[in-house]
C-alpha cells in the first residue's frame, strides 16, 4: 500500500466515523461546481463562531480535567438519601450545567457517573430511565443560553440578538422542560440507597487549579456578549492552554469545526443561486418552528439550524424549533448518541429497550412542549 493510498484510507475512515461532517463537505464541494470558488468564500465563514467554539472546547476541557465538575457532584451527592433524590441530582446537574458547558460535555461528564452510582444499586430499569432523562435534560437545558450548544452559539452570533431577546425566546420551553423533568423524577419510586452509593471523590481538587479556568471561561462569556473582541479571546485562551496544559489542544472537536466550515460554504453558495434561494425561503418562511423540528429528526439540530438560517430572518422561531428538534429520534441531537454509546457499553445493557424508552419519552416531551408553545408561545 502506497503512502498516498494510506492517507486516503485514513481520511475515508475519519469521514465514516462522522457522517455529518462527510455530508457537510460533500454539499460544499457540490455547491462549488455551481458557484465557482473565489475570495467570496472567505466571507461565508463566521470566524467569530469558530473562534468561540474552539475556545469554549478548550476551556471546558480544562474545567473538566481540573476537577470542577467532580467537586460540584461531590457537594450535591452529600445530600442524597434515596434513589429518587439520586436521580434528581443526576438529571438536574445535566439540565443546569448544560446551559454553560454544552449538552455533549454534560453527558460525557455525568452519564458515566450515573453508570457508576446506579450500577451499585443493581437496578437496570432505573439506570436506563435516569440516562434517558439525563439526555433529555441536557438537550433541553442547553437551549436556554447561547453557550448551551453549537446551534445556539451560531444563531446568536448570526441574528445579532441581544442576550435578553435570546433568553426571552427560550424561557418558556426551558421552564416547561424543567417542570416535565421534575414530574418524571418525582414518579420514580424512592428507595433507600447504600451509604457507599452516593459518593464521588473530589480529593485533590483545589481552588488554585480551578481559578485560571474559571477566568478563561469568564473571558469567553465576555466575547459571546461582544464585550471582548473574539480574536483577543482566542489568543489569550490558546496561549493560556499551551502554558497550563497543552494536551488539551487534542480535546477540541475539530470535526465539528470542519462541519461548520462545510455548511458555511454550502449555505453561502446556495444563497448566491437566486432560483434555489427563493424556493427554500418560501418553504421555510412562517414555518420555522415546525421545519426546524422535522429537519432535525433527519440530520440533527446543528446542521438543521445552519441550513435553515440562510432562508429566514425569524431567528427566534428557528432557535426554538431546532432546540426542540433535539428531542425525538436518536440522531436528532448528536449529543444523544453520546449517552447511548456510554449505556450500550455497560455490562448487561439492553440497547433495544433503551431505544424504545428513549424514543417514547422523547416524543412525549416533544409533543407536550409543542402543544404548550402553540397555545402560549405565539408560534
Amino acid at each position: 500500500m502506497t503512502e498516498k493510498t494510506s492517507i486516503f484510507n485514513r481520511i475515508g475512515a475519519f469521514l465514516r466515523r462522522d457522517p455529518v461532517l462527510a455530508a457537510a463537505l460533500t454539499l460544499a464541494v457540490i455547491s462549488a461546481f455551481l458557484v465557482p470558488p473565489s475570495l467570496d468564500y472567505v466571507g461565508y465563514i463566521d470566524f467569530h463562531v469558530l473562534a468561540l467554539l474552539f475556545s469554549l472546547m478548550l476551556v471546558v476541557a480544562g474545567l473538566q480535567k481540573s476537577g470542577a465538575f467532580t467537586l460540584l457532584t461531590d457537594k450535591l451527592l452529600q445530600r442524597v438519601k434515596s434513589t429518587r433524590s439520586l436521580a434528581a441530582v443526576l438529571v438536574g446537574v445535566c439540565f443546569f450545567t448544560s446551559m454553560l458547558i454544552t449538552n455533549d460535555v454534560a453527558l460525557i461528564t455525568f452519564v458515566p457517573l450515573s453508570v457508576m452510582l446506579l450500577g451499585q444499586e443493581k437496578n437496570e430499569k432505573l439506570l436506563m430511565l435516569v440516562i434517558v432523562l439525563q439526555t433529555i435534560a441536557a438537550n433541553l437545558g442547553s437551549g436556554l443560553t447561547p453557550l448551551g450548544n453549537p446551534q445556539n452559539l451560531y444563531l446568536y452570533s448570526l441574528s445579532g440578538m441581544q442576550l435578553g431577546e435570546f433568553l426571552s425566546a427560550m424561557m418558556l420551553p426551558t421552564l416547561v422542560s424543567g417542570v416535565l423533568l421534575a414530574v418524571a423524577v418525582f414518579l420514580i419510586r424512592p428507595r433507600e440507597i447504600g451509604k457507599d452509593t452516593a459518593q464521588e471523590s473530589a480529593e485533590g481538587v483545589t481552588v488554585k487549579k480551578l481559578i485560571p479556568w474559571f477566568a478563561l471561561f469568564a473571558l469567553c462569556l465576555l466575547a459571546v456578549l461582544h464585550l471582548v473582541h473574539y480574536l483577543l479571546m482566542l489568543a489569550v485562551v490558546t496561549i493560556a492552554v499551551v502554558i497550563l496544559d497543552r494536551s488539551l489542544l487534542r480535546k477540541a472537536d475539530y470535526a465539528l469545526l470542519l462541519t461548520f466550515i462545510g455548511f458555511f460554504v454550502f449555505i453561502g453558495n446556495v444563497k448566491n443561486i437566486p432560483a434555489v434561494s427563493e424556493v427554500l425561503s418560501a418553504l421555510v418562511a412562517g414555518r420555522e418552528l415546525g421545519v426546524g423540528v422535522l429537519l432535525s429528526q433527519v440530520i440533527s439540530n446543528v446542521p438543521a439550524a445552519m441550513l435553515l438560517s440562510g432562508f429566514t430572518e425569524n431567528y427566534a422561531a428557528l432557535l426554538v424549533g431546532v432546540n426542540l428538534g433535539g428531542l425525538g429520534t436518536l440522531i436528532a441531537s448528536m449529543a444523544s448518541m453520546i449517552s447511548y454509546k456510554i449505556y450500550a457499553a455497560t455490562p448487561g445493557a439492553r440497547a433495544e429497550k433503551y431505544f424504545v424508552l428513549f424514543t417514547g419519552l422523547n416524543i412525549l416531551f416533544l409533543m407536550i412542549l409543542l402543544v404548550v408553545l402553540l397555545l402560549f408561545g405565539g408560534y
